[in-house]
């Protein structure tokens, strides 16, 4: 982060040799964030995986993360991000990096030590739901930005003139973000429904 974080600002005037300097290092960083996504493979592929509701936020963080790591590359092509810079595709790059590359991961060990730090399991049915629709919501929301921010839609606008093609992918945005509030009221449905369950979760619920 304290060494890419400028390519979100090539065009403010910083000059050839720091936008060089912060695109080259944009494609540097691309190494120890390739060798961390091999690495969580590789864990996955040599260990014995049991697809419950915390792995599921696990596998959902690594690939989500890794497309926000993809679409971060095309800002080490300065020319190219000139096209980019302040439109809908730096925000679905943000939103991949930073909610993908956390929110799946928070909510795989929320789900994971829930158990220790309560007592009780959540449900796992509802925690599946839960995953599937916030999955499903988060790419229905961001995805969409990445064609918006394309075609030539700015940042920071309440609204837009009709007739630009950035309709439909609003919408489905929209349609998306409704979808991930919808899996976070199912998240807390789930909580308080497994709070009030008689059944105890025991020392070890996760067979390990």
């Amino acid at each position: 982060g304290f060494v890419v974080w400028a390519h979100h600002m090539y065009t403010v005037g910083l000059g050839s040799v720091a936008n060089s300097a912060f695109g080259v290092s944009t494609i540097l960083i691309a190494v120890p964030t390739g060798v961390k996504v091999f690495n969580w493979l590789g864990t996955l592929w040599g260990g014995s995986i049991s697809l419950k509701t915390p792995l599921m936020f696990a596998v959902g963080f690594i690939a989500m993360f890794t497309i926000g790591g993809l679409t971060g590359i095309t800002h080490s092509i300065v020319p190219a991000d000139y096209q980019q810079q302040d439109t809908y595709y730096i925000v679905a790059h943000l939103h991949q990096v930073l909610f993908g590359g956390s929110l799946f991961g928070l909510f795989a060990g929320i789900y994971y030590w829930f158990p220790k730090f309560t007592g009780r399991l959540l449900n796992e049915g509802m925690g599946k739901l839960h995953f599937w629709l916030m999955f499903i919501g988060f790419n229905l929301t961001f995805q969409p930005m990445m064609v918006l921010g394309l075609l030539g839609m700015r940042r920071r606008i309440y609204t837009y003139p009709e007739g630009m093609g950035f309709d439909i992918w609003n919408l489905v945005a929209t349609i998306g973000a409704f979808t991930i509030a919808l899996s976070i009221l199912v998240f807390i449905i789930n909580v308080f429904v497994s709070l009030r369950s008689k059944q105890r979760a025991g020392a070890d619920p996760w067979d390990a």
